[in-house]
């Protein structure tokens, strides 16, 4: 039984390694919705070559590969944060405005024994996903609730109505 080739420091980006940590753990529980920062950080462990895993790793899982949160220096959309954990990006998902960067690692640049979790990510993970259509969005489904409450009230004599009364109310307290 020959020995796994691990990540090492000189042969992957620590974007793509946090990238391929949160893919092993959707591959291996695949049941789950997301994961903790710690259990990314966890599995990011278990492939290094060291056991001292590089510190840009953690920094990477909660800020720089995250897709929907704003950036501070890097922009990739690699992750997604849900209230207190993380799955992959997905196509549909909105990034922030200023996130323009990659979404997965570039084939060329893993390790050719990580590569087939592009696969994986592309055939499997990203294949059943429908892009969120503005029709889908709940906040959006919300237009025009209680219009009927204003259909007879034309907004700038509204303003007008409650502008005027700005200064009655404070001599009324005096």
């Amino acid at each position: 039984m020959g020995t796994k080739p691990k990540m090492g420091a000189d042969i992957i980006r620590v974007a793509d390694e946090a990238w391929i940590a949160l893919a092993l753990l959707h591959r291996e529980e695949s049941t789950r919705e997301s994961f903790t920062a710690s259990e990314i950080l966890e599995r990011a462990k278990t492939e290094q070559a060291s056991p001292e895993l590089r510190p840009g790793v953690l920094v990477h899982i909660y800020l720089h590969n995250v897709g929907n949160v704003p950036p501070n220096s890097a922009t990739y959309c690699m992750f997604w944060k849900l209230a207190d954990t993380y799955r992959l990006f997905r196509p549909g998902d909105s990034r922030h405005p200023l996130r323009k960067g990659k979404t997965q690692p570039n084939r060329d640049e893993l390790p050719e024994q990580y590569r087939y979790l592009l696969d994986w990510y592309e055939q499997e993970y990203c294949a059943n996903v429908k892009p969120m259509l503005e029709a889908d969005d709940p906040v959006l489904q919300m237009q025009g609730v209680g219009k009927e409450i204003w259909q007879d009230t034309q907004a700038d004599e509204y303003v007008r109505d409650l502008r005027s009364n700005w200064y009655t109310h404070e001599h009324d307290s005096k």
